[in-house]
């Protein structure tokens, strides 16, 4: 029954919503026993793909991607959050965005969506579904479930694109296991920081930048919801941050170029 639960979540959420950040839905079938979802082709597959190089071909994501896709996937995010009614996406991780051909991130897997708080009440109240390392503590501890448990899913998400690390893995030590609780202490200090970076990035990433989104993906991780910045926040620091960066770039080209 969960199957048939989450294709009818799927159908009926990505059937009206329609966003450049999210993934399309191009049709649905039905039949007997066999339930189908027809989506848009994404060439460059999930982004845990990329990010934890799961392929002796894949190559360690670029600083200008990674910042590209969490864009994307914060725009996805708050488009969700500022929808009639709200949607809580719930299920917010790696293995969930969709890359295109030029790395454009799109959101997909609705299965455990979930229409947001009605006006005047702050959360939900629903059973405990998801994937552990991702999910709220307080969605985990009481099942209420806000628009902003979304947010701290986002942040997990970023502590991965800093770190290429997954969020659990059991082969790491004992007190490396859990990424958050390992590289929370790590997140708000340059010094700190570059000591659990992806090594993938080889030291090419802007020290300032990197640094500022390590302190939003501490702000994310807030343990009260209300101390979490919204999705629509989080879109535009990053885009700032990526505006910042290509004026950088600029000039570092006219540098060059001019002398």
């Amino acid at each position: 029954m969960q199957g048939v639960e989450q294709w009818q979540n799927e159908v009926n959420f990505l059937g009206r919503l329609s966003h450049p950040n999210l993934v399309k839905l191009l049709g649905y079938c039905w039949e007997d026993k066999e339930l189908m979802l027809v989506y848009e082709f994404m060439q460059r597959g999930s982004l845990d793909m990329h990010l934890f190089r799961r392929g002796s071909a894949i190559e360690p994501l670029p600083w200008d991607i990674r910042l590209k896709i969490l864009i994307g996937a914060a725009r996805g995010l708050a488009f969700l959050h500022a929808v009639d009614g709200k949607v809580v996406y719930r299920d917010f991780k790696t293995s969930n965005i969709l890359l295109d051909e030029s790395y454009h991130a799109k959101l997909s897997d609705f299965g455990l969506a979930k229409s947001g708080p009605m006006p005047g009440c702050s959360h939900v109240t629903t059973r405990v579904l998801g994937t552990y390392g991702y999910a709220a503590p307080e969605y985990v501890a009481t099942g209420h479930l806000y628009v902003k448990s979304d947010v701290y899913g986002f942040g997990v998400m970023v502590a991965e694109m800093l770190t290429g690390l997954p969020a659990l893995d059991v082969r790491r030590p004992s007190a490396k296991q859990n990424l958050v609780e390992w590289i929370k202490p790590y997140l708000g200090k340059m010094s700190k920081l570059k000591m659990v970076m992806d090594l993938g990035l080889e030291g090419r990433y802007p020290t300032r930048c990197a640094l500022q989104i390590g302190q939003l993906a501490l702000n994310c991780l807030e343990v009260e919801p209300k101390k979490r910045p919204s999705a629509q926040e989080i879109a535009e620091t990053l885009g700032r941050m990526d505006s910042s960066a290509s004026a950088v770039e600029k000039a570092r080209q006219h540098r060059v170029r001019f002398g």
